[in-house]
């Protein structure tokens, strides 16, 4: 991957995941990653600044190289969010150290990607006190 590249992908996103929020500053002991909204494997482009999302390492593993999951309020199978089509305020709100789905997108995305972890909920009411979490859009 082209260094260029991967600083457009990263600046373009604020240096924050473009899905749970948290920014490069408070998860600076893990590096971000160049996430494949579409998997090689799904015929998605490696190259393509439209196919690259800027993604925390658990965001960015989580997902893999899926494209869907099931929505847990309909247990309907669903598309995850995308950042380069989706905006992310349609699909997700905040709700103090939480991330909710607002569409079956949303829920999907965040059961996935499992922002709601014990650990993540923790991180972000720390960042709250600390007056680093939400963060603008």
């Amino acid at each position: 991957m082209c260094e260029a590249l991967r600083q457009q992908v990263r600046e373009r996103a604020g240096r924050r995941c473009e899905y749970c929020r948290l920014g490069e500053a408070e998860l600076s002991l893990w590096p971000f990653h160049l996430d494949h909204i579409v998997a090689g494997q799904h015929f998605g482009s490696a190259t393509s600044a439209e196919n690259l999302a800027w993604a925390c390492q658990r965001c960015n593993l989580h997902k893999g190289t899926n494209l869907s999951a099931v929505d847990p309020d309909s247990t309907n199978v669903v598309r995850l969010f995308n950042p380069r089509s989706d905006r992310w305020l349609e699909h997700f709100q905040i709700a103090a150290a939480r991330i909710e789905g607002r569409t079956a997108t949303g829920r999907a995305t965040v059961w996935l990607l499992q922002m709601n972890s014990d650990d993540r909920v923790e991180l972000r009411t720390v960042l709250s006190s600390l007056g680093g979490w939400p963060p603008r859009h």
